[in-house]
């Protein structure tokens, strides 16, 4: 769709910018009151990437991710979806789901595998050829198979991607260079097996367009993704390099391929996939209207970008896990408390499954935010549904000084 750009672009104010923003992903009123499998992947689609992280304090993030859009939903979907072939695993933000329609525009960073940094250990595949050939000869021979299938890894060596058994780290290059795909997950373990068993539709020479009408389809998705966005949050949302001048949003917006707005009070304008054109109006007339109050991942599109979090929701964000103990000041795996358009604070929790418990180890507001009993209303609710739906339904606040505020 290209659409021919209005002489003078539309204004809108901050928060207008942050709904816009939230009305995207996802996130400005309340899910479905029946979620299906359909709703998983419409979800995907939407966000058009869902990082994948294996910390598990509470559920992992990219099933909590699906939570904070869709309330309770079956966690097996995900996997369905992925052994369907309606998703597929690579690298976007991070590691992702992605909507598998979406493959030929990841295909030029596994042709080319080198751009990828520490996601491609170029040395490992310089020096062990041999190795990694067998381990796809293996799996082309025997089927599918997880690292696990190949034997335990030395107890001696570190953990961490570095501490990796061969052929872990094989696995890893045959993925990152596309020769392998993931076909499933079992336990959350990765099941590898060749790409043309995964994806058999796939051909390079009949589906594969130009890097550059890749890289410019992966700006507009990303515009899309965010609603609006300044020129310099675009690149972090699928880790691009520089762009290619013909790719700048600037350019995109001369050719019709986006729209362009001013927020009040910023220097820089903001851009808009023409598809949202109806939410951009909504959001000029101050028609949109955020109502929804949610626990967000660590690694949700909201916050992964953390200088995009403290410019949008003036929210200064870090995620404390790798951080030493006595170093943290909000706590391991701080979640952020959405409510009603705006980042009103930060809660730390672990989910005791065995025990039915969900321990609510440190909670912070953010400094300008009036706690009132409407805010404690709706946080109390969208705990307890978060509680719920991990199988740990008692709250304990024994950590800390809020269990009167909640009525615990």
């Amino acid at each position: 769709m290209t659409l021919a750009p209005p002489s003078t672009p539309a204004r809108i104010t901050v928060a207008s910018a942050r709904n816009l923003h939230l009305a995207a992903q996802g996130l400005l009123k309340s899910p479905p009151k029946k979620p299906g499998k359909e709703h998983v992947l419409q979800c995907i689609r939407q966000m058009s990437a869902l990082q994948i992280d294996t910390i598990s304090v509470v559920a992992r993030s990219p099933y909590l991710v699906l939570w904070s859009r869709l309330g309770d939903y079956e966690l097996s979907w995900l996997d369905e979806l992925l052994e369907e072939g309606k998703l597929f695993e690579y690298w976007a933000h991070e590691a992702c789901f992605l909507p598998i329609e979406d493959y030929y525009l990841y295909r030029h960073r596994m042709i080319s595998p080198q751009g990828l940094g520490w996601k491609f250990n170029r040395r490992w595949l310089a020096e062990h050829k041999k190795e990694v050939a067998q381990v796809k000869k293996h799996i082309e021979k025997h089927g599918p198979c997880r690292s696990i299938d190949f034997g335990k890894r030395d107890p001696n060596t570190p953990t961490g991607w570095w501490g990796w058994k061969p052929e872990k780290r094989s696995l890893e290059v045959l993925f990152s260079m596309g020769e392998l795909m993931i076909a499933k997950r079992q336990g959350f373990q990765r099941v590898y097996d060749l790409r043309e068993r995964v994806h058999p539709t796939w051909d390079d020479k009949k589906h594969l367009p130009s890097p550059l009408e890749c890289e410019r389809q992966l700006v507009l998705n990303a515009v899309k993704a965010l609603g609006c966005a300044k020129a310099s949050w675009i690149a972090d949302y699928f880790r691009m390099a520089k762009f290619d001048p013909r790719n700048q949003p600037e350019q995109l917006v001369k050719q019709g391929l986006l729209l362009k707005a001013e927020v009040i009070g910023w220097d820089a304008p903001v851009y808009i996939h023409p598809e949202h054109a109806s939410l951009l109006s909504a959001a000029v007339n101050g028609e949109l209207k955020p109502t929804l109050t949610r626990l967000l991942s660590p690694f949700d599109p909201v916050v992964w970008d953390r200088k995009r979090a403290l410019e949008l929701f003036d929210f200064d964000y870090r995620l404390e896990c790798y951080t030493p103990a006595e170093k943290r000041r909000h706590g391991y795996f701080c979640l952020p408390i959405l409510r009603n358009g705006r980042l009103i604070g930060r809660m730390d929790a672990k989910a005791h499954r065995q025990q039915g418990r969900f321990e609510i180890k440190a909670l912070h507001w953010e400094e300008n935010i009036k706690v009132s009993a409407a805010v404690i209303a709706d946080v109390r609710k969208s705990m307890l549904a978060f509680a719920e739906w991990h199988g740990t339904p008692e709250l304990d606040f024994s950590a800390t000084e809020d269990a009167a505020m909640f009525g615990v």
